[in-house]
């Protein structure tokens, strides 16, 4: 029930994105910010993940795929899309979220976790972190 609810807000939100002249424009970053909580010892840390990259936060991996936002001026709406994988103890990894994250919506995470909460703060046209070294 929770996951169709979820679903139905979030096409509403994908509806009114690609609906009027303000879903014209959007910005490709190429890094997202995130927040991720422990649930168990209430520790909250930001991290910065760039694009294609995958960075592990607890038992998690996180991987955005593209993360948008408007230009100033505009209706602002900060999106990513992301992939989450949970580790299991034994190692291994099952996917437990593909989708979208709304830095203004972050109730709508679908990220249904016991241990650990993660959720889009902004995305960024830079980072204090070194990029990824190239193959």
């Amino acid at each position: 029930m929770r996951r169709r609810l979820i679903a139905i807000l979030m096409g509403s939100i994908l509806a009114g994105l690609a609906a009027g002249p303000a879903a014209a424009a959007v910005i490709s970053n190429p890094v997202a910010e995130f927040s991720g909580l422990d649930k168990i010892t209430g520790r909250i840390t930001d991290f910065d993940v760039y694009i294609g990259e995958t960075v592990q936060f607890g038992a998690l991996q996180i991987t955005p795929r593209v993360c948008y936002t408007r230009p100033a001026g505009e209706a602002q709406r900060t999106s990513v899309f992301v992939e989450v994988d949970q580790i299991s103890l034994q190692g291994t990894i099952k996917r437990i979220f593909t989708g979208w994250m709304f830095a203004d919506s972050p109730a709508l995470n679908a990220v249904d976790h016991p241990v650990y909460d993660v959720w889009l703060v902004n995305c960024k046209p830079s980072s204090d972190i070194p990029p990824p070294a190239k193959d």
